[in-house]
């Protein structure tokens, strides 16, 4: 998906809304439990409850691939699906992050088998990690920048040389001089809001995946205030919010209502910022 089509898209549904399916089979209605494939079969009837409002789709690929075979059907399956319906962002969450070959081997998985439009970057070891997910039209390399977890401060905010930069600054700024806005994104985490407004002034044209926005505490107004640019410029992830919102036959409704009440609060701020018409 070209930045052209995913910002068509971000008009049309009037959203930044991405989805996360962390889906975990215990935490599923026992209706779903009971199917033969519970996992796929769940993901599926999210994606029909929020497709009219999800620009992406986020597979975090630990909740698939700790089941095995079977997991890595599901994830297959659930790709198909998504791209069946050919109006929304898939990404990898992968954080993958190695070298040479092994990055490359790691680009031809997800891009030519699996089919993802995008996937997330470790950056530790260097742009030999980041180069071999670029250069493919259409094609996304999402590099971790700003996480929302606490571990972010053990390494991320240290300073480097003579202090006037933090680690996380300086691989913004190297990762930026490898790939533009058409083909480059960078996480930025949902609960600081003063270091998303920084991390939004290094990269103005540039999309930001944005996790973190309710159950890990991140404020959504705050984010919308922060991260806007003109193109909307981000992708505000949501995943436990959703997938769980609601229990046993009360889930996939309340799994829309979820993600309508996200859909309404970004439509506002997207009007307001001169994205929409």
């Amino acid at each position: 998906m070209t930045r052209e089509e995913l910002i068509a898209i971000i008009k049309r549904k009037r959203s930044l809304l991405c989805v996360g399916l962390d889906t975990e089979l215990h935490l599923l209605p026992e209706r779903f439990r009971s199917l033969h494939d519970p996992v796929r079969a769940y993901n599926h009837a999210i994606i029909q409850a929020t497709s009219h409002l999800a620009v992406a789709y986020k597979l975090n690929l630990a909740f698939y691939e700790a089941n095995g075979a079977a997991g890595w059907r599901d994830l297959e399956s659930t790709v198909a699906y998504l791209r069946s319906l050919g109006d929304c962002l898939i990404i990898a969450d992968a954080k993958r992050g190695d070298i040479g070959n092994t990055a490359r081997k790691y680009a031809e998985a997800f891009f030519d088998q699996l089919d993802f439009d995008a996937v997330t970057v470790a950056p530790y070891m260097g742009s030999d990690s980041i180069t071999p997910f670029l250069g493919r039209p259409g094609k996304w390399a999402i590099v971790l920048a700003v996480t929302s977890n606490e571990g972010a401060l053990d390494y991320q905010f240290l300073p480097v040389e003579d202090g006037r930069q933090r680690l996380f600054e300086r691989v913004m700024e190297r990762t930026a001089e490898l790939g533009g806005p058409e083909e480059l994104m960078f996480v930025a985490g949902a609960t600081r809001p003063e270091i998303l407004r920084q991390v939004r002034a290094m990269a103005p044209e540039h999309f930001l995946l944005v996790p973190g926005v309710g159950t890990q505490g991140g404020d959504l107004a705050e984010v919308l205030r922060e991260g806007l640019n003109t193109d909307g410029g981000m992708l505000i992830n949501s995943s436990r919010g959703i997938l769980y919102a609601g229990k046993e036959d009360e889930a996939i409704p309340m799994a829309r209502k979820a993600a309508e009440a996200l859909q309404r609060t970004m439509e506002v701020a997207l009007r307001a910022r001169g994205v929409l018409g």
